[in-house]
């Protein structure tokens, strides 16, 4: 049997948009600013120039780049090409970057000239050919000269099997063994379908993106307005005055954000009284919103605000409307068209409302599985259901509630506690900014529930004992915390989640402190 081929869909999609409205403003980023036409233009010299160095259909090539124009040309001259994109964090050690990229079975290299020369032999011998961004590096060849031999010798876009993978995103980095995820044109095309959908996006929207390139969330946000005709706009660092600023100046009408940008995003825009009337709809993403942020975004924002629940396995899940939002305000919403969730018992059958399971989730924006981990990939299913690893429940109306990760989980005494629980009590203090809830060693009863604690003004924070008491309040015995820490700031990872694997490291032998 044989595969169909095709021009890239991703490819062929951009093309009859650049070539209907050439003159459109495309891409926006730093000091660069791309038509369609011009887009179009560098896009195909890139993928020509790739073709002549030897990275063909099916080729793994890492990228260790930041937000760029470079990394979005990539994103659309791979697609042309069918090369698998494996983008990586470039804070990463050398010696995590190795490991993810040889999990993946990189063969070729584009990185940023300021972290080429740092990495390891090992990583670099991976790769028969080595391109740099941002300036030259002995042994590895400048991306002007990759254009310029594109330039020279221009191809015809190559027919590539249809389902061809087109991306890896590698799921643990400095931590764990790396899972590469696979997804294919195809799931990104519906990703991108989707999302369009769910929020009303279209060719008169300027979209903004404003996460790490190398992350599926801000992918989405490239290829969705790529695709539909709408102009992309790319934050090459986030922070609050930039975002805000962004959507501002280049009159941003649409966003996905995670739950920590929002957070400062909300005490910019009151700190500065904007409103930010441009934007028609913003949507929080990755991590769950605290319910007081959320609160205050709604009656501060004069445009559309879901928030929505997913994984990088697949996609969107869940959205929450503004509608539904005044009545369920801790939930993260129901599951979107032509998606099944569900919450699985311990035993992979669907639990009953109200009770606390493993989220899973049918759709048909899955990934392709995890690259070369066919144990770990079966065993992520429950028949056509992806097992998130993530503990929620369901309401009698559809309506999903996210507890945190069943590797969270604190098991004292034998009872399960659950961390959000005991976070959502803790964060009600005025003056608490963020905290986390972690399980610490304990002989009589295995573990012990630990809160790490960071306050807005730490000279004028409270005393732990004050929030004892409030824990005391609002928990029952066996979720009362056992020991508290007090930092600065939580540990997060690029797109904002809180790194609970490094605080478990960071003060699981530690002597309770604040």
């Amino acid at each position: 049997m044989t595969t169909a081929v095709q021009v890239s869909p991703i490819y062929q999609r951009f093309r009859q948009f650049a070539r209907s409205r050439a003159d459109r403003p495309a891409l926006r980023i730093g000091r660069s600013s791309l038509s369609y036409g011009e887009l179009l233009r560098q896009v195909d010299a890139l993928a020509d120039g790739l073709a002549a160095a030897g990275m063909g259909s099916g080729d793994h090539v890492g990228v260790l780049l930041p937000n760029c124009p470079e990394f979005v040309l990539l994103l659309l001259a791979g697609a042309r090409s069918g090369l698998v994109i494996v983008p990586q964090s470039i804070g990463l050690p050398a010696a995590a970057v190795e490991a993810t990229l040889r999990a993946a079975d990189v063969r070729h290299l584009i990185s940023w000239a300021g972290i080429a020369g740092s990495l390891t032999a090992a990583t670099c011998e991976l790769a028969s050919s080595r391109v740099t961004v941002g300036g030259s590096v002995a042994g590895w060849t400048p991306w002007a000269d990759i254009l310029d031999a594109g330039r020279k010798a221009p191809r015809s876009a190559p027919l590539l099997a249809a389902d061809l993978p087109y991306l890896m995103v590698l799921t643990s980095g400095s931590t764990g063994r790396p899972k590469p995820i696979v997804l294919s044109q195809r799931t990104k095309i519906l990703r991108a379908d989707a999302a369009a959908r769910l929020y009303g996006v279209s060719d008169a929207d300027v979209t903004l993106a404003a996460t790490p390139l190398y992350h599926s969330l801000a992918q989405r946000l490239v290829l969705l307005p790529l695709l539909s005709g709408g102009t992309c706009v790319v934050l090459e660092h986030f922070t609050a005055s930039t975002w805000v600023d962004a959507v501002r100046g280049q009159q941003a009408s649409f966003s996905i954000a995670v739950s920590s940008q929002l957070r400062q995003i909300l005490a910019h825009l009151i700190a500065s009284g904007e409103a930010l009337p441009s934007l028609r709809c913003l949507v929080s993403s990755s991590a769950l919103l605290d319910a007081d942020t959320k609160r205050a975004l709604l009656g501060h924002l004069r445009c559309d605000f879901h928030e929505c629940y997913g994984t990088s396995e697949i996609a969107i899940a869940t959205n929450l409307t503004p509608a539904a939002a005044a009545s369920k305000l801790g939930s993260v919403g129901t599951a979107i068209p032509g998606t099944e969730v569900a919450i699985l018992d311990r035993s992979g059958n669907q639990a009953p409302p109200g009770t606390t399971g493993e989220i899973a989730c049918r759709t048909p924006m899955l990934y392709c599985g995890y690259y070369r981990r066919q144990a770990e990939t079966a065993a992520a299913m429950c028949g056509d259901f992806f097992r998130t690893g993530d503990l929620g429940r369901m309401d009698d109306q559809g309506f999903v509630y996210f507890l945190g990760r069943i590797k969270d989980i604190i098991i004292t005494g034998g009872v399960n506690v659950y961390p959000r629980d005991i976070e959502e009590v803790v964060a009600s203090h005025p003056a608490v900014k963020e905290c986390a809830a972690i399980p610490l060693a304990d002989e009589e009863l295995g573990e012990v529930v630990g809160v790490v604690v960071a306050f807005h003004d730490s000279v004028q924070a409270p005393g732990i004992r004050e929030i004892q008491r409030l824990c005391v309040q609002g928990l029952g015995d066996f979720q009362q915390p056992r020991r508290f820490f007090v930092t600065h700031a939580l540990p997060t990872n690029a797109i904002g989640k809180v790194d609970k694997p490094a605080l478990r490291r960071t003060y699981s032998g530690l002597s309770e402190a604040g």
